[in-house]
């Protein structure tokens, strides 16, 4: 699909959000959220119960992009090679060859991540991190863009494994959909009717116009004190009371992307530090854990909200 249309500044962003929006109702700043994850070349968490569109954000986000898309459902007998893919003989040609796995599309769904094995949760690291695989010692390149959206339930915890820190870090940020209100619940309904509105999407660009849009969001300006008050944020989390463990060095680095795709987004060229505000609880929340080593999410954003309330915010 032909980018020029939209000219050169950020209609196709925002084309993607529309569109994605026309089947994710009612959850409008999610939608956001989830594209400025995708703009940034991050991936995205989602903790949340159940039947409130996790699956259909992911799917509309791929054909939105007219982008490949596989779900994988995590289960503890699910085996690091059914992600990845394995190495198999080949009679015909007498060699062995690799046959890729699902992780091999451009949006990825791991359906109940904490499910699976930590064996079978670390297969995702090295290509969540570095956009590769690597069978029998050789390296395959993932298709770009490369976007994993892992969801998992923050309600039953029997027979699951929680993901570690450094698993956890790899995710740009998280997120929750949570239940729609009266009104847009019954909007939901009515337009399922007939057929899931998702049947009927449609791409607004394709896959390879991602990297292009990626390209432009690492080039809005950061101002120096913009980045300073990023670092500050998440130097905070290790320093201040109430933290068992702070955020790594890449949530500051995804601060800062994020806030760029935010900006880029709002038709802007430079980052402002409400940019950064309004994504420090999305960034870092998952990356931090509170003192009572308490694993809910929402005493982890309580944290990162008593942070912003405490360190000053740079006037521009």
């Amino acid at each position: 699909m032909d980018m020029e249309k939209y000219g050169t500044g950020n209609g196709p962003a925002k084309a993607l959000v529309e569109n994605v929006r026309r089947v994710i109702r009612g959850k409008d700043e999610q939608v956001t959220l989830a594209v400025v994850a995708l703009l940034s070349g991050g991936h995205l968490l989602v903790e949340d119960v159940p039947g409130v569109g996790k699956t259909m954000l992911a799917r509309s986000l791929a054909l939105s992009i007219h982008g490949t898309y596989r779900r994988i459902q995590f289960t503890p007998d699910l085996l690091p090679s059914d992600v990845t893919g394995t190495v198999i003989y080949n009679q015909k040609a007498a060699d062995f060859e690799f046959k890729p796995g699902p992780i091999f599309a451009n949006v990825v769904l791991a359906d109940e991540i904490n499910r699976a094995t930590p064996r079978t949760q670390s297969s995702l690291l090295e290509a969540m991190d570095e956009g590769q695989v690597t069978a029998d010692g050789t390296t395959y390149p993932l298709p770009r863009p490369f976007f994993v959206i892992a969801t998992q339930n923050p309600v039953e915890y029997h027979g699951t494994y929680p993901l570690p820190e450094g698993q956890l870090d790899r995710f740009c940020m998280s997120l929750t959909l949570g239940y729609p209100s009266a009104e847009v619940e019954r909007e939901i309904v009515e337009a399922q009717l007939l057929e899931h509105p998702v049947n009927a999407l449609g791409p607004v660009l394709e896959a390879d116009d991602i990297p292009a849009l990626q390209k432009r969001v690492r080039e809005v300006t950061v101002h120096p004190d913009v980045l300073s008050y990023a670092v500050e944020l998440v130097r905070s989390t290790r320093e201040g009371e109430g933290f068992h463990l702070g955020s790594s060095p890449r949530g500051t680095i995804f601060l800062v992307r994020t806030a760029q795709a935010r900006a880029f987004l709002e038709s802007r060229d430079f980052v402002t530090p409400d940019d950064v505000k309004a994504l420090a609880i999305p960034v870092l929340a998952h990356r931090v854990i509170p003192s009572a080593r308490s694993r809910a999410l929402s005493e982890a954003r309580r944290l990162i909200q008593e942070v912003l309330e405490r360190v000053p915010v740079p006037v521009l």
